[in-house]
């Protein structure tokens, strides 16, 4: 294992990534594994734990042929004929648990999730079989955006529904909580839970190994998508990430590995959690600073996004700007009004005057990263 850096910018120990379907050491136990998605960020990071009797599998991949047969692989030449014998998902989304059910089937291992996890990926199934409600379909209208947009997005999100050759995400878990301690091999882990992008994120802390499996609650280069979702079209997911991070801030120290889902593997942890939270509250000012009179969500998106944004990401990006919107209006510093069928958000915050800061922004980001 590389020596860890002292602290400062963020430093990447690897300068090669393990080819689909074989692993890589990157600690005593730990194996990096990649497994491809069909986007633009066009791999997820996978991890295998080897247990005195088998192994951990951490995060499962997308649905699909393609990642089942490079599973197979993984299987029977990079595991040493070890069985499998625990699942974790960090989290409920598809690119983390769309193998779940056919590793839990076909290798009998059981499934480990937070509660609110699996039950909101169960919940996730049934929305992406169902399509929308009248109360979704509202979200969109109160945004802005016309039902024709329902459509588009159900074409866009056909290759993340669940296809008739999938297994279903099983129909038992076992429960993982903040504090719960897992000894794994020669190692323990402590469950870490974050919230925001995901209402209840496990991360896997070593603190003897100085290692952190991430997930997507700390990325090294993109952020997480951090939404309000049409399936609770009043969240307010903003405040949990920021605490989220103030506290693995308190808990984490600066020298450890650490093992996101996405991107590469990194050490500068403190810096990492300290920019996004930089970062979504430079946003927010933004959109203080733009709501100096009234305007819809959709008139913010340029100052956040400077790519034209159209089907996938126009949800995300629009789910992206409700989180900062809610949260300045749970702070008291914008107010909601309902004009015609679109609601309108306006600052109200005295303060904001000596607050500002505009020619002083980060510049919009690109457009929002699918995860």
């Amino acid at each position: 294992m590389p020596s860890a850096p002292e602290p400062g910018p963020l430093e990447y120990p690897y300068s090669t990534t393990p080819p689909f379907g074989t692993t890589m050491e990157v600690a005593p136990g730990v194996r990096w594994l990649q497994m491809p998605l069909p986007m633009s960020l066009n791999h997820i990071n996978l991890y295998a734990l080897e247990d005195k009797d088998g192994w951990v599998l951490v995060d499962t991949g997308i649905r699909g042929e393609e990642t089942r047969d490079l599973w197979s692989q993984i299987i029977a030449n990079e595991l040493g004929g070890k069985p499998v014998k625990r699942i974790i998902c960090t989290h409920m989304h598809p690119d983390h648990t769309g193998q779940a059910g056919f590793l839990f089937e076909t290798l009998r291992a059981p499934l480990a999730m937070s509660v609110n996890e699996y039950y909101q990926a169960r919940s996730m199934s049934l929305m992406m079989r169902d399509g929308a409600n009248w109360r979704m379909s509202q979200y969109f209208m109160n945004a802005g955006l016309s039902t024709d947009f329902l459509e588009s997005m159900r074409t866009a999100s056909s290759k993340f529904s669940p296809q008739p050759d999938d297994y279903p995400l099983p129909g038992s878990f076992e429960r993982l909580a903040e504090g719960d301690v897992l000894s794994i091999g020669h190692h323990e882990w402590q469950i870490l839970v974050g919230c925001g992008h995901s209402p209840e994120h496990v991360c896997l802390y070593s603190r003897e190994l100085g290692v952190l499996i991430s997930g997507d609650q700390i990325l090294p280069i993109i952020t997480s998508n951090v939404s309000v979702s049409p399936s609770e079209p009043n969240g307010n997911p903003m405040p949990g990430w920021l605490e989220s991070h103030e506290r693995f801030k308190r808990i984490l120290p600066n020298d450890i590995l650490v093992l996101p889902a996405h991107n590469a593997p990194f050490y500068g942890v403190q810096e990492r959690l300290q920019y996004l939270i930089d970062h979504h509250e430079d946003r927010m000012l933004i959109i203080e600073e733009q709501c100096q009179e009234p305007r819809t969500a959709m008139e913010l998106l340029p100052f956040l996004f400077k790519r034209k944004l159209e089907s996938f990401t126009l949800f995300m990006a629009l789910g992206e700007a409700i989180a900062h919107i809610h949260c300045l209006m749970s702070r008291h510093r914008i107010e909601r009004m309902l004009v015609g069928d679109v609601y309108h958000y306006r600052a109200i915050d005295p303060t904001l005057a000596y607050r500002a800061r505009p020619l002083e922004h980060e510049a919009p980001d690109a457009a929002p990263i699918l995860i």
